[in-house]
């Protein structure tokens, strides 16, 4: 290895859709946060599409810079996944045919009742004097091969195969390496802006180079990242992040929402539980995407008891029996329709707790009175209704996520700190 004490670390993520903006190479981000974990740190990463040359040149040129190299991807068996293939002329090696692999990827096919095809079997080479890490949800074994103090890491591109080989198969090879010890925390918040966030949290910035404090901004979330480094042990770098920890929850007081990375959704699943509560939803601009976020945790069942998309005034007045009146004097996107849609979805279902969400999600139907971004989010429960007015920045998809990211929050502050005021912003 060139450098003892400080690997220089590339990774390589192979595939010509991460060149397209239909797809995200997430397989990197992931590697880097387990080596992060072991004290090290990703100095070069590189993106190369299916081709023979491009590939060759990338895979030669990290050779000659690198310590450690980690290629994601192209070990299928399909004609365009070469990795496997010009990483050995790359390298100056040659293939070898494993008749073991090819009879372990033949039961992978046995065990689902499928066949094997032709093509599968190139997958049973290896690049000569590598090691097999064994693919144990998958065909594509990852290969480790170490020569001339330069490490590379052959990888498959599937995450779930990916991240199930890494844990069980490289990680452990990876003590060796390990330069540290890296503890975590994440901290998400919600119902105040970056800008706030920053400002209530700017004299908390650790002046100790061990600890790092970084602020990232979501539609409708903020996450605060904590990272303390020790060269002894996990327990001591979480020691040194404890007290400022304590310090940021104390300044973000309710707005913070999870400091165990779970979802807002997670979140308010788990209050539902625990207090006995039902929760039904009505939307407009939002199309179910309130629902969907609700119903897509397990167990979501036991407190969700309905949900209704009433896009259309016909729908809100026959489904949620909301009078024409109301909506002609004030308009379907306004606080007076959000409190009967969240009262009427309610009483409907016989749950606990009603949300309602009904705006403008854009890029077009806004006026100066109503502008594009304009969502009314309303809470009903047995003896009040609360609505918000919320204006939205951002593209369409944005507004929708912001809308029932806050119908949410209201519900969590609701069942956490009993706040009964009611409030409407009528336009």
């Amino acid at each position: 290895m060139r450098k003892k004490n400080s690997p220089l670390i590339e990774t390589i993520a192979v595939g010509s859709e991460l060149l397209t903006p239909y797809y995200q190479d997430t397989n990197s981000l992931y590697i880097t946060s387990q080596l992060n974990d072991l004290g090290l740190k990703v100095r070069f990463k590189t993106i190369v599409g299916d081709d023979h040359a491009s590939l060759l040149s990338c895979f030669k040129l990290a050779l000659k810079r690198a310590d450690l190299i980690f290629i994601i991807g192209g070990l299928g068996p399909t004609s365009d996944d070469m990795t496997r293939e010009v990483f050995a002329e790359a390298s100056g090696r040659e293939l070898e045919f494993r008749n073991d692999l090819l009879d372990y990827i033949k039961s992978r096919f046995q065990r689902r009742g499928l066949i094997m095809t032709s093509s599968n079997k190139k997958q049973a080479f290896v690049i000569k004097g590598s090691e097999v890490i064994e693919n144990k949800v998958g065909t594509a074994p990852g290969l480790w091969i170490e020569d001339s103090g330069i490490t590379a890491v052959l990888l498959p591109g599937p995450p779930i195969e990916l991240k199930t080989l890494f844990e069980s198969g490289v990680m452990p090879r990876m003590e060796k390496y390990r330069k540290g010890f890296n503890a975590r925390k994440v901290l998400k918040i919600t119902g105040i802006t970056e800008s706030s966030t920053e400002t209530l949290l700017s004299d908390l910035y650790p002046k100790s180079p061990e600890i790092e404090l970084s602020v990232l901004a979501y539609p409708g979330q903020i996450e605060v990242h904590i990272t303390g480094h020790s060269f002894s042990s996990l327990e001591n770098a979480e020691s040194m992040i404890d007290p400022l920890v304590n310090s940021l929850k104390g300044r973000l007081k309710n707005h913070l929402f999870s400091e165990n990375n779970e979802e807002l959704e997670e979140v308010i699943g788990k209050l539902l539980l625990k207090n006995n509560y039902t929760l039904s939803t009505a939307e407009s601009c939002t199309g179910g995407l309130l629902g969907h976020r609700i119903t897509n945790i397990p167990g979501s069942s036991k407190y969700f008891l309905q949900g209704v998309q009433v896009y259309s005034n016909q729908a809100k007045t026959k489904l949620l029996n909301i009078d024409e009146d109301v909506i002609n004097q004030h308009g379907a996107v306004s606080a007076s329709v959000a409190e009967l849609m969240a009262e009427g979805i309610r009483k409907i279902s016989e749950s606990d707790f009603g949300l309602a969400i009904t705006g403008i999600a854009g890029p077009e139907g806004g006026t100066k009175e109503k502008p594009v971004g304009l969502v009314f989010t309303a809470l009903s429960w047995n003896n009040g209704t609360k609505v918000e007015k919320n204006v939205f920045v951002g593209m369409r998809v944005s507004v929708k996520s912001q809308a029932t990211q806050k119908a949410m929050d209201m519900l969590r502050r609701q069942i956490l700190f009993k706040n009964t005021k009611q409030r409407k912003d009528i336009l």
